[in-house]
């Protein structure tokens, strides 16, 4: 079956001049560009307290995590200060391997959810990390909508994690729908 005839070769030629005009005219050859700084402070913690982090910025997941927020892993999250803990103007987090509540080991997990939630922006930390086996430190953005749409859909974006038995290499990596756990998107960088 032929379809091409006069009266669609005349269509399609309609069709490609009108395309070509519009690529034609919403093309531009501008090259610059405006870059978008980001100098404005929106939100910060110094850790200039002593003892407990500031429940006015910080909440805690307590618990091993597998009531559906965590990755099976060995510790119970407290928010003792003996895991938990701010001083010489630094926030310490520990982990420690003692009996609680089950587990073989403690540690903490401090968030922002329902105290603040920021859509864009530059997010920043400086941070001392440990090495050894079985440590994952963690500053990671997760999706506040989680509870509504679940992880991976809520989306999350790990800023730094950190193998501790792999002390020169940190990852960076994006999680969402269809790349997520393993299938995520993820750069790492080797010091």
């Amino acid at each position: 079956m032929n379809f091409l005839n006069k009266k669609t070769l005349k269509s399609f030629g309609k069709y490609m001049t009108i395309m070509s005009l519009i690529l034609i005219y919403s093309c531009s050859e501008n090259e610059s560009q405006t870059v978008t700084t980001m100098d404005s402070l929106i939100w910060e913690d110094d850790f200039n307290n002593t003892g407990a982090v500031d429940a006015t910025k910080w909440s805690y997941d307590i618990g091993t995590g597998n009531n559906g927020w965590g990755n099976n892993e060995l510790e119970y999250y407290t928010n003792r200060t003996e895991n938990v803990e701010v001083k010489d103007g630094m926030l310490h987090i520990t982990a420690a391997k003692e009996s609680y509540l089950g587990a073989s080991y403690t540690s903490g997990r401090i968030l922002t959810k329902e105290i603040y939630d920021q859509k864009y922006g530059r997010f920043e930390a400086r941070i001392k990390l440990p090495w050894g086996k079985g440590l994952w430190p963690a500053f990671w953005l997760l999706g506040s909508d989680i509870d509504t749409v679940g992880w991976p859909n809520c989306g999350e974006i790990d800023i730094m994690e950190y193998v501790g038995q792999a002390p020169t290499v940190t990852h960076g990596s994006i999680h969402g729908p269809n790349y997520f756990g393993s299938e995520a998107i993820t750069k790492s960088y080797t010091k």
